[in-house]
């Protein structure tokens, strides 16, 4: 069965360093703003905001 047409793969960038680590899948019809997680950075080796990237 082929994946939904609606849910796009999103990178999450560090906002402290711009390191691109995470990535994850969202629907676009349900989810139209940028996402925001908090996850750990290896570079800065902290928990920072990650905000999703084109």
């Amino acid at each position: 069965m082929p994946k939904s047409e609606n849910r796009i793969v999103v990178t999450f960038a560090c906002t402290e360093c711009s390191e691109r680590v995470y990535t994850s899948s969202k629907n676009k019809r349900n989810d139209a703003r940028r996402l925001e997680i908090k996850k750990y950075c290896p570079r800065c080796q902290t928990h920072r905001q990650f905000k999703e990237t084109k």
